[in-house]
């Protein structure tokens, strides 16, 4: 390594751009390579603070202390000595005038000077689309960056944006307006669970389209220059679920909630290992790099669970790098100047935790053009049945006003919520839809 239900109950230089400019005709760079994971904590007041002036939850002042936030970044140093992790601050936490707030604010900055870590801003407690206009949105967004770079002082800006969830059009002014070209702006296969419903996007890396968050931008007239970043990485066969379906939670896998909390201190570990492997093994063999990200708030605890997972995946890929959202998003950034060569590709078998049963294995395809998830019973040796089509080509929009729904579905989505939402075999699917799948993956014509 180097330099409702709750989630609780969640210049470059210009001797260097002008290389650049001299070079126009630059070949596309080589893929990201590498493990890379993303830790974020949150620090607030209430439990969700989905507007200025309105909060779902919980009082959690006595569980965001000066002591719990130290106790978070000492676990972290445990568990990774030479890591950063990113800091997102709430509303009211930002401007809570306690002596408790106004010592966490003057703690958080002396952390970004001591130990190089990303403080940054979280809207609407992981939900501000579903609660608030996008203008409002806008104006919440850039006084809270204004006031955090007081707050740090020496000019500072951070790199990355934490939402939960955040629309197209707000993370374009991101982009365009603040200077800031990471969001962690969607998460991932949310459905049925909190108080927003996202699912239908991709869950690695990729620039959104302004017709809808969850869209990959299809060329370059639709791109926009923010890298969006899922939130949490969740195991894939608990994802295919829709919130706690037949008694089971959707979003196990990293967190502590639902895996150390639900499950107990061992399973629970060997969980979040396995959800790890997932995309440090196979899936950094299949995209040449691995992704794990979460976020967990300060008022939740599982401090020595965040070090013994930072200090196990240390002992079993010494080679990952813990970094903060900001530096990863603009890392891949650098790698990749649009989605045209998007391709990501997955396989899972499941852990035997609750929900990601061991005979089930789920092959997910990711690119531009479209998602395909393939879910097959290996100990009966069954068909690989399409369980989830998303395509991207199709026109998409987002919704007008405040509401929870943010997904995007069309031909087949994984929560099996529609009634055309049942599995099926690739051969029936329309021919329009085999055409495009078998022109990028023509091997899978013999699952069909």
């Amino acid at each position: 390594m180097n330099q409702p239900w709750t989630r609780r109950a969640f210049m470059q230089t210009a001797a260097g751009a002008a290389a650049m400019a001299a070079v126009p005709a630059l070949a596309e760079p080589p893929g990201l390579r590498g493990r890379f994971v993303t830790h974020v904590s949150v620090v607030r007041v209430n439990q969700i603070e989905v507007r200025r002036d309105r909060n779902i939850g919980l009082d959690e002042v006595p569980d965001n202390s000066i002591a719990r936030i130290r106790s978070r970044r000492e676990a972290f140093e445990r568990g990774c000595p030479d890591g950063r992790m990113t800091w997102a601050i709430s509303w009211l936490a930002l401007y809570d005038q306690r002596e408790q707030y106004q010592q966490a604010r003057r703690l958080l900055a002396s952390y970004h000077d001591r130990y190089g870590d990303e403080i940054t801003f979280i809207p609407g407690g992981y939900f501000a689309p579903m609660y608030n206009t996008r203008d409002e949105i806008r104006d919440t967004i850039h006084t809270a960056l204004g006031t955090i770079a007081t707050m740090v002082g020496g000019n500072y800006r951070p790199q990355c944006l934490v939402a939960g969830f955040m629309d197209a059009e707000n993370m374009r002014l991101l982009a365009a307006d603040e200077g800031i070209h990471v969001c962690q702006g969607q998460i991932w296969s949310q459905h049925g669970i909190d108080n927003g419903d996202g699912d239908g996007g991709i869950c690695y890396p990729y620039y959104p389209s302004r017709q809808h968050y969850l869209k990959p931008a299809q060329g370059k007239d639709d791109l926009i220059d923010c890298v969006c970043l899922d939130g949490w990485t969740c195991d894939f066969l608990t994802a295919r679920r829709q919130g706690f379906e037949g008694g089971f939670n959707s979003r196990l896998g990293v967190g502590p909630i639902e895996s150390v909390g639900n499950l107990g201190t061992k399973t629970g570990h060997m969980e979040m290992l396995a959800t790890t492997a997932m995309h440090f093994d196979d899936g950094y063999a299949r995209n040449g790099f691995g992704w794990v990200t979460g976020i967990w708030e300060t008022s939740v605890g599982h401090d020595d669970d965040l070090a013994w997972w930072l200090q196990a995946i240390r002992e079993r890929w010494p080679d990952t790098r813990v970094v903060t959202e900001g530096e990863f998003g603009l890392e891949w950034r650098r790698h990749r100047r649009d989605n045209a060569g998007l391709d990501y590709r997955f396989h899972a078998q499941g852990t035997g935790a609750p929900g990601s049963e061991p005979e089930l294995a789920i092959d997910w395809y990711m690119n531009r053009e479209f998602r395909l998830a393939l879910l097959q019973n290996v100990a009966q040796h069954g068909p690989h049945m399409a369980i989830d089509f998303t395509r991207y080509d199709l026109p998409a929009t987002e919704p007008t006003g405040m509401q929870r729904e943010w997904s995007l579905m069309n031909v087949l989505n994984q929560k099996g919520t529609r009634p055309q939402d049942k599995p099926k075999r690739l051969s029936e699917l329309s021919a329009e839809d085999q055409r495009m799948i078998f022109a990028r993956y023509p091997e899978l014509k013999r699952w069909g």
